[in-house]
């Protein structure tokens, strides 16, 4: 009833003959009592009384008095709805009343319709249609377009605001018609499922109906409907008027909280509590007679410990020990005389019924309360025993039992259900199917039939498993792993971690669990806190909540495709199947099965590299990649492994001559090489959304991908092989299209590009090759695409492989959500010390003369004066404010003044000496030499690790000479001469013994293996290397044993830096297996990400910030504010804008998530389930300062990775905001109160503060701006700034984006500091566009009143020593280490032709720093000048390298100089110009 989904479009594909010999008969019989309609309203009710609890089997037995229910029920079972329509759909039709089931009794719906008139025709009704089998490649493209149709058809009406669900309760109230002297209870119940909905209101209505004494009111609440201010006053009038409350699966804190707030003062006066599983301060409310839960959580207990050891140990087994126990305990319970055992055993029983879930179960639960605790008399004299399912089983909708025998399963299926619908089992693959018992329980699996009908349908077996149990690895291995047919895929339909459910996981169980059986597993995901109509309507897609609970947790299991395919019916509260959903879970399933039995030699394979920006130059874009290479590697690969290749060439070089159609571009090419030209009828026929794209694009062909007739597919196949360029976005370059607030469709190239890879080559399965491409961003919901979805459509059925470097999860977790990515992360180049170089390098022999010298009356001073002039000339006069002039003479200095100066420059060029810095570009299957992982592993050593009670060596050295380290580390930053030269003394100690580690794991050809146990033993006798070496360091007090656990994590990160399985998991992959999956992160914070190879996951969301980013966090707010207090003459700043991305939030654990909730005052606080969700207001005596307002401009990635923490930032500003302070102490009040006057709106919605992008779109566009010269002036990068991130988030209205410029321009205007994070060595300023495409100085300039450009801050903490530094002294510091530094440019121009293209986008994003924040110093442009294009020889090496991305190098000068950024001279604009012609001249082949 009320169902809106137009089904039989969906079913009328599917095969029917299936379905007919597999029913029951169905005869006008006498219903047994326990089957009777809710809704049979009889005066007399039927018999309940049943002798003992017995298994529920599956299949229904209907023995119906209604001819006409007969009728059509029996029609839809021979129909090809079958029996998810007739078990899911008309559940509540058959316990209707037979007089009321008439044509005019039941509201129209095509399912109706479709019944009705099938019923008129039993016989001749269905014709007989062909099974599809697995090789058909690709579904017509009719069909796709019938699926889009089919979603179209699904009604939307009744979404609501933000994310509050649109249902209504009060469908599901059940009120008695007539209560006929009858005693009445009411109870209300809140659930986190819907699937409870329609069992509680039938087992209601079976009351109602049937019982003589006593009736019922009943109304329930989903948890989500709390949210909604007028449903959470109507949820307080009903429990205040309850008998009886029940409660299950509350595990939403802050949902949580409402409940506990509502039902906590009223629970003495309910009858009855019922709370099972849920958060412990709702569990609390238990009350049933005597039994109560009070103490739950709140004090540790022998029986709780041992239970929790106990389930430690055991796990799965022990869980299943205890449901054993709950169905057997109340039988002892029983013969116990005292009152609370009685209790006690009629929570169990309740709990029995709860779990079976079906309406009989639960009208047996609510009598048997009603007997027990509401009335002092009985109301009825029997009580249904819970009928129950087994716990762990083997399910199908067409089985005549459950099956607890997965032998005795394919047994039946391969001899019954298979002849049935035409499966050979000899040949067809296996989809291994994980259900939740609850559905099956409460009859609500339409949408599990749906997915089975379809596998089925495309010749493939299927076996579907459950437990009662949240640890689905016990049927993983009971029934697929160890059954005699293993599943060729599996599909786990819960949309949970594998074991444990929503509340606990054990992910490493999880793993070990599915590393055995080896298998692709997807993670599919049904709909509960919104109905499909929501969903289909919302532009985020699926709520937050159920993204961490049921995206970001399967995800770290190594789950992939989190495909939504069942969505909850906004009235019924039945789930119900999405249609195309359904259908791409089908295929997506069978082409990954179709990876294992598909021989290697038949496999074709579609590889897309990148191109951004557009240009030739940039074929091949990844980053710290050497694409070609490594692509290069990958066929080597695949050749020895059986894959076809045809003429794939013998070199890298050769390669890249065949993609680029002339050798590096050496010679001009209008095109790269065409493998495909489509013409605009092929393009129209294959491509079902074509039509859609003409809006943004006009008709096909277009411009882009195209020659004016035919729409153009670069690459180049190679046999089985394909390997294309895939196109870029297309607006990159045009000003208006920048500018808009969400992103446009792709172009039809774009589309052509990968219709071409699936209807034209045949893709079994494409690898996109490197970080990263255009495809996962293209506009469509955040989470939980939908089939109108651009990546949804655009990689369709095709299994998509990714290799994406380790360092960056955030974007590798878009790819796994939006394009359905099975990533494989790939190391990021092996890191060095930057070093000294030229000027800076004569400066530190200077420095190292004077330490020998300073007390010399004579020569100290001398040396001095030549430091200080040396300093000027090098530039580091910018960064020491007070560096003495050249005309003050040192002689005139005491010591003390003499070491001060020295100390500062040292100080420097220490930092610039010791920063990390990525050397070349990294080749896929190609570890770090022994050699190589040193600068790695010092950086690994150098940090404190408590979690795994190991200290960092630097502070062990410090210690072992009775220093602390942070004080070594605050002098060293106060430049203080004696404590730089003792940090100095410290980081040499530490490189010398890490290298003596690794030296002795080395071999004769410079790589990692296992130490020769003889050696070690020897070490027992004369000392270990590393303790040696710090001793001839100086630091001879250390012991072996205080280095031991240091030095056993250190040697277990160096195997897993060499460690190689990139290679490895691509080929696992192709042959259709599990890849391991890992976290992706920074290897020296996290070493866990190591080695590569893996299956790349984020965190859980609701797990950051930690209580340690907490405390890093308040020391770098601390550093900042002391910093902007000395530089502002004693004045705090008042607003600071801030920059979140996702990346940096992974690998911090949220550092810069608590930094922003340090600065306005709040404290983020665990729940009693460790997640972080709950606030508290920081007294402002604790804080010491007053609360400093903030601006967070969140990344697109951040907000779709975390927007339940821009939740808790919204709610921490919104309660600084409301607290009742001085103004002067609370900048974010002042501020709120402020714009609430002027606005004329609230203080708590004008204390709005976070802003991201729209729903589906990423950046503010500026960086494509500057990377393509496609931008007028500044004026037009800071409206693409405002417009595209000025979408309001706001906790009150969660989820919801909504357009906000006006605050959003307002609250910046009223920023004095702009502030971003560094937190890894391998990404700084100036090597990607995102930082300066979020930066608002110029912006917060524009706006403010008295146009005074903010302060603009940096805080590093790519080491132990946190620092927080300008911008303008991270932009040098940056161009020191990286730009201007020869270790770094000589190793990417080893790299030819992509490392030239790295060297010039480093200058073009140092370009970008001067357009938003005009925050680079004219040096750095003249050095680079001197550096790459003074030099003859340095030009001739660039221009054979990359001669386009030399010539981008050339323009990105001459912009500089035109958009006065630098002033230079005439003769090297001449000189820049003649070799932009000459460059020219090359590229066109002109001699």
């Amino acid at each position: 009833r009320g169902h809106n989904l137009k089904l039989c479009t969906f079913y009328r594909r599917n095969p029917v003959r299936r379905f007919l010999s597999a029913v029951p008969p169905l005869g006008a019989l006498k219903a047994a009592p326990h089957q009777t309609g809710a809704d049979n309203l009889s005066d007399s009710p039927p018999e309940t009384k049943v002798a003992e609890s017995r298994p529920l089997a599956p299949s229904r037995d209907f023995r119906l008095e209604s001819t006409g229910v007969h009728m059509a029920c029996s029609a839809i079972l021979h129909s090809s709805i079958a029996v998810s329509a007739a078990v899911c759909l008309l559940a509540a039709a058959l316990l209707c009343p037979a007089a009321a089931f008439s044509p005019t009794a039941i509201p129209a719906s095509p399912l109706r319709t479709a019944s009705l008139r099938l019923a008129t025709a039993r016989g001749s009704l269905v014709p007989k249609l062909r099974l599809p089998k697995l090789g058909s490649r690709v579904p017509s493209v009719s069909s796709l377009r019938m699926a889009i149709s089919d979603e179209a058809q699904i009604s939307t009406s009744g979404g609501a605001g933000g994310f509050f669900t649109g249902s209504n309760p009060e469908d599901r109230r059940v009120q008695p018609e007539n209560a006929n002297g009858r005693k009445k209870f009411k109870v209300v119940y809140v659930v986190l499922e819907s699937q409870y909905q329609s069992s509680m209101t039938i087992a209601s209505k079976r009351i109602n109906a049937g019982q003589d004494n006593v009736c019922i009111e009943s109304v329930g609440y989903l948890l989500e409907e709390l949210r909604n201010p007028e449903t959470f006053e109507a949820f307080k009038k009903d429990v205040a008027e309850a008998n009886m409350f029940i409660g299950s699966l509350i595990f939403v804190q802050e949902l949580a909280e409402k409940v506990v707030e509502v039902v906590q003062p009223l629970r003495e006066k309910l009858d009855a509590v019922l709370i099972f599983p849920s958060m412990p301060d709702v569990m609390r409310l238990n009350k049933v007679g005597s039994f109560t839960m009070a103490q739950m959580g709140q004090s540790k207990s022998v029986i709780g410990e041992f239970m929790k050891k106990k389930r430690q140990e055991n796990g799965a087994s022990f869980e299943g020990s205890m449901l054993k126990l709950l169905r057997t305990l109340p039988k002892v319970l029983k013969y116990l005389p005292s009152d609370k055992a009685q209790d006690a055993r009629s929570f169990m029983m309740s709990f029995q019924y709860w779990l079976g879930g079906s309406p009989e179960n639960l009208e047996s639960l609510l009598l048997m309360m009603a007997n027990t605790y509401i009335y002092e008399d009985t109301v009825t004299d029997e009580i249904a025993a819970p009928v129950l399912l087994p716990d762990l089983g083997v399910w199908h909708p067409l089985a005549p039992r459950v099956f607890e025998d997965a032998e005795e399963y394919n047994q039946w299926y391969n001899t019954e259900q298979a002849p049935l619908v035409g499966i050979d089992p000899k040949t067809a693959p296996t989809v291994g199917v994980i259900l939740q018992k609850s559905h099956v329980n409460t009859n609500d699996e339409c949408h599990y039939t749906s997915l089975i009908q379809e596998i089925e349908a495309r010749g493939a077996r299927v076996m579907c498993v459950y437990t009662g149990t949240l640890d689905f690895s016990v049927p993983v291995d009971n029934f697929f792993r160890k059954s005699g047919v293993v599943p060729d895929s599996v599909i786990n339909l819960t949309g949970f971690a594998l074991v444990g459910g929503p509340a606990s996981q054990d992910h490493d169980k999880a793993v070990k669990t599915l590393a055995a059986l080896n298998r692709p597993y997807i993670c599919a995901v049904p709909l509960v806190f919104q109905s499909f109509e929501e969903w289909k309507s919302s532009e985020l897609g699926l709520h937050p909540i159920q993204v961490a609970l049921q995206v970001s947790l399967p995800e770290i299991d190594g789950a992939i495709e989190p495909i939504i395919y069942g969505g909850r019916d906004g009235v019924t509260g039945r789930t119900v199947p999405l249609p195309d959903r359904i259908n791409l879970v089908a295929d997506r399933a069978l082409k990954w099965a179709n990876l294992r039995i598909k021989a290697n030699k038949d496999k074709r394979l579609a590889i897309s590299i990148f191109s951004f920006p557009p240009d030739k130059g940039n074929v091949g874009t990844a980053a710290y990649l050497d694409v070609f290479g490594s692509i290069h590697a990958v066929g080597k690969e695949l050749k020895r492994q059986g894959y076809d290749l045809g003429n794939f060439p013998n070199t890298a070089d050769g390669l890249m001559d065949t993609i680029l159609n002339d050798k590096e571009a050496r010679v001009g090419s209008p095109y790269l090489n065409v493998e495909h030209r489509m013409t605009v009828d092929e393009y129209s026929q294959m491509c079902p959304y074509s039509e859609e794209l003409i809006e943004n694009w006009g008709p096909a062909p277009g411009q882009l991908n195209s020659d004016g007739q035919n729409l153009l597919v670069y690459g180049k196949r190679f046999g089985n092989v394909f390997i294309g360029v895939q196109p870029s976005f297309g607006y990159e370059g045009d000003p208006m299209r920048l500018l808009f607030s969400k992103s446009a469709s792709p172009h039809h190239g774009f589309a052509a590009y990968h219709t071409y890879l699936e209807r034209v080559f045949g893709a079994d399965a494409v690898l996109h090759f490197g970080t990263h491409g255009s495809l996962e961003f293209m506009p469509g919901k955040q989470v939980g695409m939908s089939g109108s979805c651009y990546p949804d459509r655009l990689i369709n059925s095709m299994p998509n492989l990714y290799y994406y470097a380790a360092n960056n999860p955030s974007e590798a977790t878009i790819a796994k959500r939006r394009s359905y990515a099975a990533t494989i992360s790939y190391l990021t180049p092996p890191a060095e010390n930057a070093g000294l170089y030229k000027g800076l390098k004569e400066l530190g022999e200077l420095v190292s003369s004077y330490k020998g010298l300073r007390e010399n009356s004579a020569r100290g001073p001398s040396i001095v004066n030549s430091i200080i002039s040396s300093a000027r000339v090098c530039n580091l006069d910018k960064d020491i404010d007070d560096l003495p002039t050249e005309e003050e003479d040192a002689k005139d200095f005491d010591l003390d003044k003499r070491d001060d100066v020295v100390g500062k420059v040292y100080r420097r060029l220490m930092e610039i000496e010791s920063r990390l810095l990525p050397c070349g570009l990294h080749t896929v299957g190609v570890p770090p030499t022994a050699e190589e992982s040193i600068a790695t592993l010092v950086n690994i050593a150098s940090i404190d690790r408590p979690e795994d009670s190991i200290k960092s060596l630097p502070r062990i050295i410090a210690e072992s000479i009775d220093r602390n380290i942070e004080d070594i580390y605050r002098g060293n930053n106060n430049g203080v001469l004696a404590d730089v030269s003792l940090n100095q003394d410290i980081t040499e100690a530490v490189r010398g013994s890490v290298r003596a580690l690794v030296q002795r794991s080395t071999n004769s050809i410079g790589r990692v293996e296992a130490v020769n146990p003889v050696a070690a033993m020897m070490e027992s006798m004369t000392g270990t290397p590393w303790t040696n070496a710090l001793k001839k360091s100086g630091y001879d007090k250390i012991q072996d044993s205080e280095l031991a656990p240091l030095f056993s994590y250190l040697e277990f990160c160096l195997q897993q830096i060499v460690k190689d399985n990139e290679l490895g998991a691509l080929v696992d992959a192709l042959d259709g297996k599990y890849i391991l999956p890992g976290p992706g992160g920074d290897p020296i914070r996290n070493p866990d990400v190591l080695p590569t190879g893996k299956n790349m996951h984020a965190l859980d969301p609701q797990s950051i910030p930690t209580s340690a980013a907490v405390d890093c966090a308040k020391t770098v707010v601390d550093r900042l504010l002391e910093r902007l207090y000395q530089d502002n003459d004693g004045a705090y700043p008042q607003s600071v804008a801030f920059t979140l991305w996702g990346t940096d939030n992974i690998k911090t654990y949220g550092e810069s998530l608590a930094q922003v909730m340090w600065l306005v005052g709040v404290r983020p606080v665990p729940d009693s389930l460790g997640r972080v969700n709950k606030l508290e207001l920081i007294p402002l005596e604790e804080l010491g300062r007053p609360r400093i307002d903030v601006v967070v401009s969140c990344s697109g990635v951040f907000r779709d990775l975390f927007i339940n923490q821009m939740n808790l930032l919204d709610r921490a500003v919104k309660m600084a905001a409301e607290a009742d302070e001085p103004l002067e102490k609370n900048f974010v009040r002042a501020h709120a109160a402020e714009q609430a006057e002027q606005m004329g709106i609230s203080v708590r919605d004008a204390a709005t503060r976070v802003f991201s992008n729209a729903a589906g779109s990423y950046s503010a566009n500026v960086g494509l701006a500057i990377e393509n010269g496609g931008w007028e002036g500044e004026q037009q990068l800071q409206e693409q700034f405002t417009s595209r991130k000025g979408f309001a988030f706001n906790s009150d209205k969660p989820g919801q984006m909504d357009m906000a410029q006006d605050m959003f321009k307002s609250s910046l205007a009223k920023v004095d500091c702009t502030f971003q994070n560094l937190d890894s060595s391998e990404i700084s300023l100036t090597d990607v566009s995102h930082y300066f495409d979020s930066d608002p100085t110029k912006v917060v300039a524009g706006l403010r009143n008295d146009g005074k450009k903010p302060m603009s801050m940096i805080a590093d903490t790519t080491t132990a020593n946190a620092q927080v530094r300008s911008l303008s002294e991270t932009v040098r510091l940056d161009a020191r280490t990286k730009l201007l530094n020869p270790k770094f440019y000589e190793g990417m121009l080893n790299s030819g032709y992509e490392g030239t293209r790295e060297i010039t986008k480093r200058l073009r994003n140092t370009m970008g720093w001067s357009a938003t924040a005009g925050e680079v110093d004219n040096f750095i442009y003249e050095d680079a000048n001197d550096v790459f294009i003074a030099d003859p020889e340095m030009q001739k090496r660039l221009m054979e390298s990359n001669p386009n991305a030399f010539r981008d190098m050339i323009q990105t000068f001459l912009e500089a100089n035109g958009r006065g950024y630098w002033d230079t001279s005439e003769e090297n604009l001449d000189r820049l110009r003649e070799l932009y012609q000459d460059v020219e001249d090359k590229i066109e082949g002109v001699v």
